[in-house]
């Protein structure tokens, strides 16, 4: 029975860092409707940015899925769970020092000026606050990176 958990419980972690990398390569290149907008996007930042910003978090995040798969229902190497440990990790201080330290805490109004226009017209369900609101995607996006944090530490305990 434990085996059977064991198995599932990497395949919900596989899915999630699909998700993640599936997001990382895509969600500034390809029309997602009102959760992204692309001509924002690319009048601030050129093509050549756009790549670098993505194959930066993408090549690691993309690795990780590949190893993890390859190591399904086993213990992890321990380079591979660093790669984890520091992937996910600089994703999580990312994402709390680029949206929700100056969305709750310490507002930054230069991000919320470059916000307000990258995401100019994408959908949003949270209230602004100093001067930005979490775009829909991009909050999606923090619960599967916390998610997977969880589930990387529950095996890490394991």
């Amino acid at each position: 029975m434990a085996h059977t958990f064991s198995h599932t419980f990497d395949l919900v972690f596989l899915a999630l860092q699909a998700c993640v990398v599936a997001f990382l390569l895509l969600h500034d290149f390809i029309p997602l409707g009102r959760l992204n907008n692309l001509a924002a996007i690319r009048s601030q930042d050129s093509l050549s940015h756009q790549i670098f910003v993505t194959l930066l978090p993408g090549v690691p995040s993309a690795l990780g899925l590949y190893f993890c798969a390859r190591h399904i229902g086993q213990p992890y190497p321990h380079g591979l769970s660093m790669l984890l440990w520091l992937t996910y990790g600089t994703f999580l201080i990312g994402i709390l020092q680029a949206w929700w330290i100056p969305y709750l805490l310490v507002p930054n109004p230069e991000r919320a000026a470059r916000y307000r226009i990258i995401f100019r017209d994408t959908h949003t369900f949270l209230p602004e606050r100093n001067g930005l609101a979490p775009d829909t995607l991009h909050t999606v996006f923090h619960i599967v990176v916390l998610l997977t944090v969880l589930l990387l530490l529950l095996r890490s305990l394991s």
